[in-house]
């Protein structure tokens, strides 16, 4: 009797030590990463190596199955822009100088005409994120230099054959581009969540720099939510949060994915820091989430419909780790219609932490016009949890530029279309009055001097150059402007009050 206590025991035993491991496996088996995108369910062949021993989690810095899954959907751009006749934009007086007779005398008209631009080259790279030949890349990669396109756009795959490409849509705000092959059956990448991504984590650069072939470096995500002010170099209305890497990127990776070990793209290359024009240890990518948001725009409408929340920023604690902070919201706005106001700290959207201004941006920028979202955010110290609706207007502020106006001791208005085009300029800040004992007042500048420059950067907006001062602090400036009814481009030097 003892002895078959003992085997029923012993066979108990035993189907529950099987049991438990099968279970256990099945409960601990990581889910495939795979996810919906443009409307597809099927899983690229590329990513078959991934199928294999469901995934291992114990192979957290093999970057081979992701390299190996990645590199033929990374493809080659190359752009051709063509000859042509550029104006020097000298400013040519009335006629009543003498100086410029005499140089006209000696030089003829063409000191004063156009210029022949000789034909420019260049090469960036993409990423196929679908099988019939949409591929993303940088704006600036596809751009002619100005508002336009490349002439002519070329991609090659990571198998050598080469398309002719045309350009779907793109946004100068976020840099982004959507270029289009005709092709099918194509390997393409998955996108991943940009929000899931810590530092400390591990992170591939794939592209095609110093026109070499396809190169894969590593790295790891050095920063969160980074702004460096490149996009407001060819936008009116910049919009940063990258994801700064020490993955090696160097010229002709712009455009590339940054993907993560499971060969997913969290980012799209955008730029380095290059201090001296060559790549000094870090790199900056858009984020995944906000690439989605526009892409699928440039994909459905040729453009990006923007969300807007309906606040400003706190110029004087733009950069502050602890949140967004509010110094303005637009009357007619969403964030007026939920009891929001100036002083008030976004901290969580959706759940999702906000240390920066730049990181309330790019998530807000991630969504849809009528979304709703979840707003965490602090009043008085307090900690409060409201919705909001997002919508398609910027809104209505009042007393725009009273912040950069009170700091530069002046009155400043945008000029309007009509009158930048009666004075021959992009746009500017009209400087109304200065006020005694400002910054202004300090130099030699008169009322009605019109703000076109600020160190070289084009200014079109009071918000444009609120945004170049605020990056300018501890720099010595130089703005460049006209006066109305009066010839040439007159510069002041301006020193900023210390605060």
């Amino acid at each position: 009797m003892k002895w078959k206590q003992l085997m029923l025991i012993v066979a108990v035993s035993a189907v529950s030590a099987i049991g438990s491991v099968l279970v256990y496996s099945k409960i601990t088996q990581k889910k495939s990463a795979y996810s919906i995108q443009n409307g597809e369910t099927k899983i690229p062949a590329n990513y078959a190596g991934f199928n294999e021993n469901g995934f291992n989690a114990g192979e957290p810095i093999d970057f081979t199955k992701a390299a190996n899954a990645s590199v033929p959907a990374v493809v080659h751009i190359k752009t051709k822009i063509a000859a042509k006749k550029v104006s020097n934009q000298l400013p040519r007086s009335n006629g009543n100088n003498p100086l410029d007779d005499m140089i006209q005398r000696f030089f003829g008209d063409e000191m004063w005409g156009p210029m022949m631009q000789p034909e420019q080259r260049a090469s960036g790279t993409g990423a196929i994120i679908s099988e019939d030949g949409y591929i993303v890349t940088n704006n600036h990669v596809v751009s002619d230099g100005g508002s336009g396109v490349a002439d002519e756009i070329t991609v090659t795959l990571n198998n050598k054959k080469t398309y002719k490409a045309k350009v779907i849509g793109k946004d100068a705000s976020t840099d982004l581009a959507v270029i289009k092959i005709d092709a099918n059956n194509l390997p393409f990448l998955l996108y991943g969540n940009s929000d899931n991504v810590k530092l400390g984590q591990w992170a591939l650069a794939i592209g095609y720099p110093l026109s070499l072939e396809t190169t894969v470096t590593a790295g790891i995500i050095s920063a969160k939510g980074r702004n460096i002010g490149i996009n407001s170099k060819q936008s009116q209305t910049p919009i940063e949060s990258f994801i700064q890497t020490d993955a090696a990127v160097n010229q002709g990776n712009s455009g590339g994915p940054l993907i993560n070990t499971d060969g997913q793209i969290i980012g799209i290359n955008s730029a380095i820091y290059a201090p001296n024009g060559t790549y000094a240890g870090y790199s900056f990518a858009i984020p995944v989430n906000l690439v989605k948001k526009v892409v699928n725009d440039l994909i459905k409408f040729g453009d990006v419909k923007r969300p807007y929340l309906g606040v400003s920023v706190d110029q004087d604690k733009f950069d502050a780790g602890d949140g967004a902070h509010i110094g303005g919201v637009a009357k007619d706005g969403a964030a007026a219609g939920i009891g929001l106001k100036s002083g008030d700290v976004i901290t969580k959207i959706n759940d999702v932490p906000i240390s920066s201004w730049t990181e309330l941006q790019a998530t807000v920028s991630s969504y849809n016009a009528g979304d709703k979202i979840n707003i965490t955010y602090k009043r008085d110290g307090k900690e409060n949890t409201t919705t909001a609706t997002l919508s398609s207007k910027t809104g209505t502020y009042e007393a725009v530029a009273s912040n950069v106006g009170d700091k530069l001791g002046a009155e400043l208005q945008t000029i309007n279309k009509a009158d930048a085009q009666k004075y021959d300029i992009g746009g500017g800040v009209l400087v109304k009055k200065i006020k005694a004992g400002g910054p202004f007042s300090k130099t030699k500048m008169e009322p009605n001097f019109i703000i076109t420059s600020v160190n070289g950067y084009e200014i079109n907006s009071v918000d444009e150059l609120a945004q170049a001062i605020r990056q300018m602090r501890g720099e010595s400036i130089q703005m460049e402007g006209i006066y109305p009814g009066y010839t040439g481009i007159y510069r002041y030097p301006l020193v900023q009050d210390e605060e």
